[in-house]
């Protein structure tokens, strides 16, 4: 579902129709997808409703048990926002269940001649929450 706010999403769609309600897109070049879920991958620890419990149920997840170091799943808006100063925020929450597995969490905003830059990265959450 999305709102009114440019890029703001709280995924509550049928399973394939995330993306184009919610403005994204996988990128066709990475190593693996980004999916729509309402519970955790079954075996493993992780969130059973998204950071609004009793409004939402769906969030995105990247399951990385069968992926080796330095795979990447990458989701991109499909619009571009203009630069602002001190106008544009990004705002999201995250759960990493830590394990063997667990990369790094990055944010990326892309300048005008198309070069990524690096805005904000985790490779741990401290607890197991949002």
């Amino acid at each position: 579902y999305y709102t009114s706010i440019p890029g703001s999403c709280n995924f509550e769609t049928q399973d394939q129709e995330w993306t184009s309600v919610c403005g994204l897109t996988q990128d066709p070049n990475d190593d693996f997808d980004w999916t729509i879920s309402n519970s955790a991958v079954r075996g493993e620890m992780g969130p059973h409703a998204d950071h609004t419990p009793g409004k939402g149920q769906s969030f995105l997840y990247v399951n990385s048990s069968a992926q080796k170091e330095g795979n990447r799943a990458r989701i991109t808006t499909t619009e571009f926002f203009p630069a602002s100063l001190g106008v544009c925020r990004v705002r999201f929450w995250f759960w990493m269940f830590a394990s063997r597995q667990t990369g790094v969490l990055k944010v990326y905003t892309v300048e005008e001649h198309g070069m990524d830059i690096l805005m904000w990265s985790s490779s741990r959450n401290e607890e197991n929450k949002w």
